[in-house]
């Protein structure tokens, strides 16, 4: 089992070692199209077991396609502000608030692609089901709750962009 090192008894090397650790990089495309992958494949799944299971498919109301929305307005707006303030106005965040604030945006960007996959994954599972209006009711709240995931994961990106400042910026910024 290896030890944490003490920051009291041993300084924490921050060089960069040759294998570029020590640096955050951007969330790519790949985590984000393989978890959203696995879970449209969970999500359409989610419709046959359940009926097999409990007789039914879960419903889809309205509270959690706004309270998506909601999340992904207060990413934007978090977003807006960052960029605002470290390029447009050339300041400094704390370092703890640009920590909190990447560590937000790559933990949301991150769930909003399962949350976008899994929703998207349960509509598509109603597409040609004609049960009635409840299959509509479903497919259209679930797909809607899908896009709200997709609109997490761009704000997401967006505010993990606005974090990222320039060496030069970083050192004529006081």
């Amino acid at each position: 089992m290896s030890r944490l090192p003490d920051p009291e008894q041993e300084p924490l090397d921050d060089e960069p070692g040759p294998d570029g650790a020590g640096h955050v990089h951007p969330t790519g495309p790949g985590p984000l199209v393989g978890l959203g992958l696995v879970a449209l494949v969970l999500g359409w799944a989610l419709r046959p077991v359940a009926i097999e299971i409990r007789g039914a498919a879960p419903p889809v109301s309205w509270l959690p396609v706004l309270a998506l929305l909601l999340v992904a307005a207060i990413l934007a707006a978090v977003a807006r502000s960052t960029y605002k303030l470290l390029h447009v106005r050339k300041r400094r965040l704390p370092p703890h608030q640009a920590v909190n604030r990447l560590v937000l945006a790559k933990a949301c960007a991150l769930a909003g692609a399962v949350v976008a996959g899994g929703y998207l994954g349960y509509a598509l599972s109603w597409v040609g089901v004609s049960e009635g209006e409840l299959a509509q009711q479903r497919l259209v709240r679930s797909a809607l709750a899908g896009v709200a995931g997709l609109l997490i994961v761009v704000a997401s990106l967006t505010l993990e962009r606005a974090c990222r400042v320039r060496r030069e910026d970083d050192e004529n910024v006081r």
